[in-house]
């Protein structure tokens, strides 16, 4: 027993004596406390963070002598030993560049910017804190390179090296390995069902084609947010902002945004942690009046007053639009007026009166985000298992084919992944579920259908033109007054019955008399990788995979899906070798392959290599190039929408799509009727795809009636599309200078883009087929009687499309300690549009972008200030809702803070738009205003 008892006491104390414990403080270099600091064993993943005054105490199972090595995101990392227990260690941190920030989505593995293989923005802790915009999301409008489109207060859009839309299927955004697309758009709604502030622990973007290693959809780029984990970053943190925006439009309105942040560490074992945040705001206030023409491009000419067929940017019904010499023949043939009042009837067409977008939305914005994770480490070292779950829900504007009041939107996701240094193993789950969201361009049609229906209206219209005109009115008033007539007894906006209508027609899915989006779409995902790094000695060698299915459901509201969902999926495997050679591993190789197959294409091979080579005796100068190329499946709306605007159905040029895209449109001609054997057909989208006139053609046609200038369109289904990138880049540090410069050069093969086509009716488009017992053609007679459907078909370009461009951009410390920042981007568009008038390549991008901010973090005791400004020139806007000229504006943001360390809080107050000079990046969006605030954040380290 005696022995037992004398084992029992040595046992207990070696674990005494192992228990080693380390205090002490983390400053920086001006002698402020520096909160958030990693403090590390070295050698093993056993550490702390500094509290908000700077302070911590680690114990470790170790007894000395070890190192710990503490770092900080802004900072050179400094290593210390411990020999003593305990002891006490005070770490001074000296201010290091922007270029020492380690980053790990260049290459999936840790690696300092200033050696990264590729260009890379980051947005780390210090620069969240010191943002001058409202929120951290729209602080990565700072960043040289990355542009921000404002669709509404609560949605932007990021996108970097041109092809900008909201609908940007084109540049992927990562939220914890969790790519937030929502399945049914095919693309993330900004931040609206993100991550929240305080929780985030580091924001990297990668600009350009990246998928070598992120498979298809990473083509302009990609945006990596990582939030903190609970076992390094527990208690519980918050942050509260109140204020108001400000538009000409809209007026002044209330603005609140708050979240918190709860994390506990229960164990070495288990950690767990839980966000939640809500925001509530109004959107800025569309009310652009000016027309749109037959090509959607705003026509600041054309009025209610003065266009008999006028299209209001943001009035919506107009889509209801018909030639009046088509209702004159059907009035003709009702006996409603004689056949000689045909020729007092232009030959034009005119449009219902539309509604204006205020009538039809109250603006509201709201978001609210809530998430949890579950973290388990059952070895108690760096095996990890996460269970994270998020949801979202969110009331926006979001314009794409139409302007759409995204209502209640609902998205959640699952992921379970395994993880350590070396590998991960991850998998989950995104659904959405389009809540309560509803097209505001058909709720004015339908509501206008509602009360009466087309027919009735452009006959009394058509009639009282002519009674009009017999009365000796002149055009312009016989006009008006048809235009009185047939709205007479139209429901009002604010009465009861414009709001029965209202709430009829939000609550209908048929776009024929309804507007209501629905969708309960799904994304199932999975990828996989490992790193053999600490296997081998001769290079850092990575494998990995991805697998991804779609389940579309839009009960037919957006895709070709009425008869049940769409399912199809895509997998990719890739490796990367990186290895240094030549003295002191100044040149850096990096090499990857990726290999992609999606069932409804062939496989495609994605390599990219890179050089970079240190310069000069301390190693301040990097230079670097790379190739790479990078392909994008058609996303998920070229494939398979079938949405109806209209005016023009939007089709997508899935090889088994166009045939699911089956209407009944009704035939008025006698010769129609004769023709089709009845006075309605069931017309497909094969039809697009394979008897089709070019639209710019046709319209050509309409005016000449030479059938010389008809094109045969007749495009090709889609297929993916492919770039070959080429880039060249330097980062260098020139005393207190910091300098990061790149340059590109993209060219594209089967650019993927959408071409305007009219299918007639009857009729084929290499005109063999003729009217019986006629030389006339009967696609010309279709054309002659409007018995055709106009479709916006994806596809690809034959036509040469490149890009190319280059960013610099500058940061020094000035005036004795004050951060100064420029940066300028230029980006130019290849492209031949007169030659190729009916391909859109939404370019959307300025060509010239100038960005600077001034700050500093400590101006005197606990007082800091930022002030951004950004410049951006003139460009073209093309969309399918509106297309027209973006004018150039500058913007100035500033904030000031002030820390109150008893409280562990800091105080903001903030302004964007200081300058109150409001500016649009989309034409058809609201006006952006100012927005003003005040902040409260506590304990967020």
């Amino acid at each position: 027993m005696k022995t037992i008892f004398k084992i029992m006491m040595l046992f207990c104390c070696a674990l005494t004596f192992a228990q080693t414990t380390v205090k002490g403080k983390v400053i920086d270099n001006t002698g402020q406390p520096l909160p958030g600091a990693n403090i590390i064993v070295v050698g093993t993943t056993t550490g702390t963070i500094s509290d908000f005054d700077g302070n911590f105490t680690l114990s470790v199972d170790q007894e000395p002598p070890f190192s710990i090595t503490v770092s900080s995101v802004g900072f050179e990392s400094v290593t210390q030993e411990v020999t003593t227990n305990p002891q006490t260690l005070d770490f001074t941190m000296v201010e290091g560049t922007s270029l020492d920030e380690v980053v790990i989505s260049a290459s999936r593995t840790p690696e300092r910017v200033f050696e990264s293989p590729v260009t890379i923005e980051r947005f780390g802790l210090k620069q969240i804190k010191n943002t001058a915009s409202a929120e951290f999301y729209d602080g990565l409008e700072n960043l040289k390179g990355v542009d921000i489109n404002t669709n509404s207060l609560t949605f932007k859009s990021i996108n970097t090296r041109g092809f900008a839309t909201f609908a940007n299927t084109r540049f992927v955004q990562l939220v914890d390995g969790m790519d937030n697309a929502a399945p049914t758009l095919n693309f993330p709604l900004g931040n609206l069902l993100g991550m929240i502030e305080t929780d985030v622990q580091s924001v990297e973007l990668l600009p350009g084609a990246s998928s070598a290693l992120y498979g298809a959809n990473a083509f302009n780029g990609i945006l990596f947010m990582q939030s903190k984990n609970p076992f390094d970053h527990d208690g519980i943190s918050g942050y509260y902002k109140q204020g108001i925006t400000s538009q000409e439009v809209s007026g002044d309105n209330n603005y609140t945004d708050f979240g918190i942040r709860a994390a506990y560490k229960f164990s070495e074992k288990f950690a767990a942690k839980i966000n939640f945040s809500y925001l509530k705001g109004t959107d800025w206030g569309a009310n652009n009046t000016a027309g749109k023409d037959d090509r959607g491009f705003v026509d600041v000419n054309s009025t209610r007053e003065n266009d008999p067929d006028y299209d209001g940017v943001n009035t919506y019904g107009e889509l209801a639009s018909i030639n009046m010499q088509t209702v004159g023949n059907a009035l003709v043939e009702l006996g409603r007026i004689p056949q000689e009042a045909l020729a007092l009837i232009p030959d034009i067409n005119v449009s219902r009166t539309g509604y204006a977008e205020a009538d039809l939305t109250n603006y509201n914005a709201e978001s609210i985000k809530a998430d949890w994770g579950l973290y388990f480490r059952p070895w108690e070292n760096d095996f990890e298992i996460q269970y994270v779950g998020k949801i979202g829900s969110g009331t926006t504007i979001y314009q794409g084919s139409n302007r759409y009041n995204i209502k209640n939107f609902f998205l959640q996701q699952h992921k379970l992944e395994l993880k350590n240094d070396n590998f991960f193993l991850r998998g989950y789950i995104t659904a959405d579920n389009a809540g309560d969201s509803y097209d505001m361009v058909f709720t004015g049609l339908n509501i206008n259908r509602q009360w009466k229906d087309d027919e009735t209206w452009f006959g009394e219209y058509t009639g009282a033109f002519v009674q009009g005109t017999l009365a000796g009115l002149n055009a312009d008033q016989a006009h008006a007054n048809a235009r009185v007539v047939a709205d007479t007894g139209r429901l009002e906006p604010g009465t009861p019955g414009f709001q029965n209508a209202f709430n009829t027609v939000t609550t209908d899915s048929n776009v024929l008399t309804g507007s209501k989006l629905r969708s309960e779409s799904k994304i199932y995902h999975g990828d996989a990788n490992y790193n053999f790094s600490h296997l081998t000695d001769f290079a850092d060698i990575q494998v990995g995979g991805s697998y991804r299915r779609y389940s579309l459901n839009s009960f037919g509201a957006v895709y070709t899906d009425a008869s049940g969902s769409i399912d199809y999926s895509e997998t990719g495997i890739y490796t990367q070798v990186q290895k240094n050679f030549l003295e002191e591993d100044r040149l850096k190789v990096t090499a990857s392959l990726r290999y992609d197959k999606s069932e409804l294409f062939d496989s495609f091979f994605s390599p990219r290599i890179s050089f970079g080579y240190n310069i000069g005796e301390n190693k301040n100068h990097n230079v670097r190039a790379s190739f790479q190329t990078g392909f994008r499946n058609p996303d998920t709306q070229a494939l398979y929408i079938g949405l109806n605007l209209g005016r023009i159905v939007l089709l997508g040029g899935a090889p088994d799509n166009p045939e699911r895209e089956l209407r009944a449109y009704p035939i008025t001609s006698p010769l129609g009727q004769s023709i089709i054997g009845g006075s309605n057909i069931q017309f497909s989208g094969t039809n697009a795809y394979n008897n089709s006139f070019t639209a710019s053609s046709a319209a050509t046609f309409s005016r000449s009636l030479n059938p010389a200038d008809l094109e045969i369109a007749s495009p090709s289904t889609v297929e993916p599309e492919q770039v070959s990138s080429f880039e060249v880049g330097y980062r260098g540090k020139l005393k207190n200078v910091i300098i990061d410069f790149s340059a590109y050069v993209n060219q594209y093969q089967d650019f993927i883009s959408t071409v305007d086509v009219v299918a007639p009716f009857y009729g084929d488009v290499e005109l063999t087929q003729n009217v019986p017992g006629t030389n006339i053609p009967l696609a010309l007679a279709a054309l002659d009687n409007e018995e055709f459907q106009a479709y916006r078909t994806y596809t690809n370009t034959d036509a040469d499309v490149n890009a190319y461009g280059a960013a610099i951009g500058i940061t020094t410390k000035v005036l004795n300690g004050f951060d100064l920042g420029m940066n300028y981007t230029y980006a130019k568009l290849d492209f031949d549009r007169e030659a190729n008038p009916d391909f859109q390549t939404n370019f959307n991008t300025p060509e010239h972008k100038v960005k600077a901010s001034f700050g500093k973090t400590n101006l005197f005791k606990d007082f800091g200030f930022n002030v951004a400004w950004r410049w951006s020139d003139t460009y073209v806007w093309e969309a399918t809702f509106a297309s027209g000229v973006v004018p150039a504006f500058h913007v100035i943001d500033a904030q000031i803070n002030y820390r109150v360390k008893s409280l562990k809080s800091t105080f903001k107050a903030g302004v964007s738009n200081l300058l109150q000079d409001e500016y649009f990046t989309a034409v058809g969006t609201g006006l952006v205003g100012s927005q003003y605030y005040v902040s409260w954040t506590i304990n967020n380290l």
